[in-house]
């Protein structure tokens, strides 16, 4: 089990994350103290890495995603404005830019574009959102948005958990 806590530097939040890995399977629980209240969440991926379920509760809202077979279920219903998204990213933690980093393993110089249901919090709506990561070191990514201009240097440890988001998240311990 590794824990990790997290500062958020645009939202003033702090994020405490426990994050059990079994080879390349993940199952991470984790609270986000944010300016909007507490986001409880939990990430399961499948035996390959790729995302499996979540649940996410703030504020008295919930919200359930669910990913088998190229199907996405929001709440139990079908969405398919989602299928052919691979991931999720959640915008108030780091830990969802993991998923894609262990999962596509990339050589160094190498990039992968994917698609993603973007989740924002506090309104726990879900979008699809085009992304590209580019391993450009050992410890180094680079995540741009495909839509937008946003881009970031990522720094991450062995499990590829994000220790420096610049102007966004940074571990603290």
């Amino acid at each position: 089990m590794s824990r990790i806590t997290w500062q958020g530097l645009e939202t003033a939040s702090t994020e405490t994350c426990e994050i059990h890995f079994s080879g390349h399977s993940m199952v991470a629980n984790g609270d986000i103290d944010t300016p909007d209240g507490r986001l409880a969440y939990r990430v399961e991926t499948d035996a390959g890495g790729l995302f499996r379920l979540a649940d996410l509760a703030i504020g008295g809202r919930t919200l359930s995603l669910s990913f088998s077979d190229g199907r996405w279920l929001v709440n139990g219903e079908h969405r398919g404005d989602l299928d052919g998204a691979t991931e999720i990213d959640i915008s108030a933690t780091p830990l969802t830019n993991t998923l894609p980093i262990r999962r596509l393993d990339l050589p160094i110089g190498q990039s992968a574009d994917i698609d993603t249901a973007w989740i924002a919090v506090p309104a726990l709506t879900v979008v699809r959102d085009p992304q590209r990561y580019t391993r450009v070191g050992e410890r180094q990514w680079r995540y741009e948005s495909r839509d937008s201009d946003f881009r970031a240097l990522l720094t991450v440890d062995d499990d590829g958990l994000v220790l420096d988001y610049p102007g966004l998240f940074r571990s603290i311990s």
